[in-house]
This record gives structure tokens, C-alpha cells and sequence, in this order.
């Protein structure tokens, strides 16, 4: 089993930046695809970012791409999401997760406790 402890959040003006970090322990993490979800109030679980066991290969939802850059440092055990250009409406409590790589959370086996991102206008 993987345990994920997310850091980060907080309180941004919209167009500023945040950069999340995951750290990761337990099972071989690196052996792991990972992702970035998030979940507004009243709002679904929504697909932010995934990349793969190795970072060579990543995918964004529309709503982020070119904005967000996910990354990991599998000596660290550590996955990175870089906010850029934060708009009011990504503000949510994002979720780090691990497992098969994909945009489902289906695919996501074990999940962190989240951190929360509030952009203000």
C-alpha cells in the first residue's frame, strides 16, 4: 500500500502561482502512475493531471493544459504539480493519488488526505 501526503495549498490571487507536492511512501512508488484530482464543493471529483511510472508520458485535463505542468522525482519520491495562470475556478481540494495510469479515478488505487487551493478574484 501506498501512503500520499499532499502540501502546498493555500490562498492565491487569480493569475498567481502554487506549486502542490506529493510525497509518497510504502510499496515501490516509483513503480506507480500518478495523478492530480480535484474536488470543488457541490461539485464531482474532477481529473486535473496523470503521469507515468517513468514521467515520460503525461496527460491534462482540457481545462489545465498549458497551465499546469505535472512532474516527479522518483528518488525523491515525490510528484509535483505546478500551477501557472490560477483562475477563480480552480479552487478545490486537490487530491494526489496512485496507480494505473489514465484519467479515471477508477484507475487510482490509493489516495492522499488533500490540500486545499483557493484562487481569489
Amino acid at each position: 500500500q501506498v501512503q500520499l501526503v499532499e502540501s502546498g495549498g493555500g490562498l492565491v490571487q487569480a493569475g498567481g502561482s502554487l506549486r502542490l507536492s506529493c510525497a509518497a511512501s510504502g510499496r515501490t512508488v516509483s513503480t506507480y502512475a500518478m495523478g492530480w484530482f480535484r474536488q470543488a464543493p457541490g461539485k464531482e471529483r474532477e481529473f486535473v493531471a496523470a503521469i507515468s511510472w517513468s514521467g515520460g508520458t503525461t496527460t491534462y485535463a482540457d481545462s489545465v493544459k498549458g497551465r499546469f505542468t505535472i512532474s516527479r522525482d522518483n528518488a525523491k519520491n515525490t510528484v509535483y504539480l505546478q500551477m501557472n495562470s490560477l483562475k477563480p475556478e480552480d479552487s478545490a481540494l486537490y487530491f494526489c493519488a496512485a496507480g494505473r495510469y489514465g484519467s479515471s479515478w477508477e484507475n487510482f488505487g490509493s489516495w492522499g488526505q488533500g490540500t486545499q487551493v483557493t484562487v481569489s478574484s
